[in-house]
């Protein structure tokens, strides 16, 4: 009995057995004809991008960089190939027209399927990364986890958890009648409250932290231009999740609640729409990120009344959404620093690239919208190390499109081909 054990355990640690070898990584050449430099703003020529396993070994022009024996070889030399793009304020297990009272009777298991039809939705449009900004009952961390785990595809995610807002705040459901006496999961009120509520969404594995400083368009008794924390609440929050080592994304619309939540610290501000002079003169002091969501007004005046979107919304979107192209034009020309988001789930997932032409016409080169949904939103997430860009050392997340992107932005929502971790999603 000893012999048999003793063999099997020979057999088992023996060098060159397959039950003590990992996998052999698999080696990517990839031929690229145009390639976008993000980091020179440059569009470079007749590259090639050296693969192996899930990270870029070597980038170079395609004489210096040769394809090593057995390595496959992908042929992208009519094509221009960019790194795998970011969006920064996605909600990948909501779904348009679940902003009102349709949106009592969704489950939270329910959210959590839509959200694995949106993650791949979402991966094939491009986008290999996402912060989700807020769901329900956590489920934008267990479709992090699933997609981590290769249970399901989907991009990778940054994931907040629900958001944290204030009684009858932009993040309170105050569409119940007073009877039922319901409170949001996500709210809390007073300095000790706020402080353990960002503990909590920690605990749950929250990597980032969303607070609603001001009140939004898709609520309801709360007006966007209103602040909604107090300068000591706000602060703490602020304080506590920096403290825990997660950075801050405060939904503002009102200059105020932009103004409060700079001066608090925050690391991004999501919508912006009212931004003034002195909210763009804090951000590019304090090195506040700005994250606009524009393309949502065009999808949303043209569909609001096939999906029933109650009279209070309409009413505040119409009001909001157009001085939002205003106010956030004098921003891209005042030089804030700005990364790529969307709010995709106020219209459909996956058409998350419409986004780039709005900010163009809005006054940003197509390099810089570009670099807004790459370096810059890598930079936003901190994880500049690892993607939005295609160097040496950073995961494989790379698309590819025909044509020239930095001549027309719009080729970005024409997608062929997309490649996360080294793993080829889509090649049409």
């Amino acid at each position: 009995m000893h012999r048999v054990s003793a063999l099997l355990l020979t057999f088992i640690l023996a060098p060159g057995v397959l039950l003590a070898q990992s996998p052999p990584k698999e080696t990517v050449l990839i031929k690229a004809g145009r390639m976008v430099d993000v980091r020179s703003g440059r569009v470079l020529t007749d590259q090639a991008i050296l693969i192996e396993g899930d990270r870029i070994r070597q980038v170079g022009s395609a004489q210096s960089i040769q394809a090593p024996a057995g390595a496959r070889v992908i042929d992208l030399s009519n094509a221009t190939v960019l790194p795998g793009l970011i969006d920064c304020h996605t909600h990948l297990t909501l779904e348009p027209g679940q902003n009102g009272y349709e949106s009592l009777g969704i489950s939270i298991p329910r959210e959590a399927l839509f959200g694995a039809k949106n993650a791949k939705l979402t991966l094939e449009a491009g986008f290999t990364t996402v912060r989700n900004v807020a769901a329900h009952g956590y489920t934008d961390v267990a479709l992090r986890d699933a997609i981590n785990a290769g249970d399901v595809p989907g991009p990778r995610i940054d994931a907040a958890g629900p958001a944290i807002g204030v009684t009858g705040g932009h993040m309170d459901n105050s569409l119940l009648a007073p009877e039922y006496h319901h409170s949001s999961e996500s709210v809390a009120d007073g300095v000790p409250a706020l402080i353990a509520k960002v503990r909590e969404q920690v605990k749950y594995g929250a990597d980032v932290i969303k607070i609603a400083a001001t009140g939004g368009v898709l609520s309801k008794g709360d007006s966007p231009e209103a602040t909604q924390f107090s300068d000591e609440e706000i602060r703490a929050v602020v304080a506590e999740a920096h403290r825990l080592g997660r950075k801050v994304a405060a939904h503002a619309h009102g200059a105020a609640g932009i103004k409060q939540a700079v001066l608090a610290g925050v690391d991004s501000i999501e919508h912006g729409s009212f931004i003034d002079d002195e909210a763009i003169r804090l951000m590019k002091e304090k090195g506040t990120y700005l994250v606009p969501t524009l393309y949502l007004a065009d999808w949303f005046i043209e569909n609001y009344q096939r999906l029933r979107v109650p009279a209070f919304m309409v009413e505040k979107a119409k009001v909001v959404m157009p001085a939002a192209r205003l106010n956030i034009a004098r921003a891209f020309k005042a030089g804030v620093k700005v990364a790529f988001g969307t709010d995709a789930a106020v219209y459909p997932h996956g058409l998350n690239a419409r986004e780039f032409a709005v900010m163009v016409k809005l006054g940003m080169t197509p390099m810089q919208s570009i670099q807004a949904a790459t370096i810059n939103a890598a930079d936003l997430l901190g994880w500049s190390d690892r993607i939005g860009s295609i160097e040496a050392g950073r995961f494989a997340d790379i698309i590819a499109v025909n044509g020239d992107p930095t001549a027309d932005v719009k080729l970005l929502e024409r997608v062929f081909f997309v490649m996360k971790g080294g793993q080829v999603v889509v090649k049409r």
